[in-house]
């Protein structure tokens, strides 16, 4: 109890020192314990509000360009993320929606896109800047009823044709992994599914976010135990712009961004994909 300003008492710090010590320390530990998880939980909040330079390095037009790829699995994270962006920045939320993943990188890599999310593979990092890991996403392959290939241990053998996405990562990456399974590219205006009819692949290969989507449209068709590898999701912005960049990873550390991130992924079914 605090000393009476207008009618001092020349012995309350004895006794308030009195009365502390007498309480009982568990008390006490269960107050360290409270700051010390309040301050913890301010460390995860929200970054500070963002500086006109980093308003200007994000958005260079007075407005947030998201970039998204029309059909991709990752399409609901990259726009809930932009949105929280845009509103932290205090802009526009512009959502610019493309037809191709090289489209996509296009523009990241021209400036005209601001924001997005994509494989931030070494071959990409070239091309634009990432934060560190969003989500990371298992890597895997999708069969049909009746392929030759049945279980995991089947796809690397001599006669088993591989399918991939023509320029994705898969393309350059499974050549390296597999010894004597074939790599098809995916021709253009062809689909997996017409692939399978044709019976030109005995099995697809992708993260499993989007062999999930594949699954849904292609009858008796399942996505294999095991995976091949892990795809490193992060956000990509146009290189040159290292103050926003800062920023930015910043707000991806924050609690909140990681509810989005985590309420997105799970509406969207991202298969194998955890946030870090």
């Amino acid at each position: 109890r605090l000393p009476n300003p207008i009618a001092p008492d020349l012995c309350w710090e004895r006794r308030y020192l009195k009365n502390v010590s007498m309480l009982p320390i568990r008390r006490l530990l269960c107050a360290v314990t409270l700051l010390i998880v309040a301050a913890l939980v301010g460390c995860v909040g929200l970054p500070v509000s963002p500086s006109d330079d980093q308003r200007q390095s994000l958005a260079p037009t007075g407005r947030l360009r998201v970039g998204v790829h029309s059909t991709s699995t990752t399409k609901g994270v990259i726009t809930d993320l932009g949105k929280a962006l845009a509103e932290r920045l205090g802009m526009e939320f512009a959502l610019m929606e493309v037809k191709s993943q090289a489209e996509l990188l296009a523009g990241i890599a021209a400036g005209t896109i601001d924001f997005s999310g994509t494989n931030a593979s070494p071959a990409r990092a070239a091309q634009m800047d990432f934060t560190t890991t969003v989500l990371n996403i298992e890597l895997g392959y999708l069969v049909v009823a009746g392929s030759t290939v049945s279980t995991f241990s089947d796809v690397d053998r001599t006669g088993v044709r591989i399918g991939v996405t023509q320029g994705s990562t898969s393309l350059t990456t499974l050549p390296k992994l597999l010894k004597n399974a074939a790599v098809v590219p995916m021709p253009p205006r062809m689909t997996a599914s017409q692939m399978f009819l044709a019976k030109e692949i005995d099995a697809y290969a992708t993260n499993k976010s989007i062999l999930l989507e594949m699954s849904r449209d292609i009858p008796n068709s399942r996505i294999l135990d095991g995976k091949w590898g892990v795809e490193h999701w992060a956000i990509g912005i146009p290189k040159g712009r290292e103050i926003g960049l800062a920023y930015i990873q910043k707000f991806i550390e924050s609690g909140r961004a990681k509810e989005i991130v985590k309420a997105a992924a799970d509406k969207a079914g991202l298969s194998g994909s955890v946030v870090p």
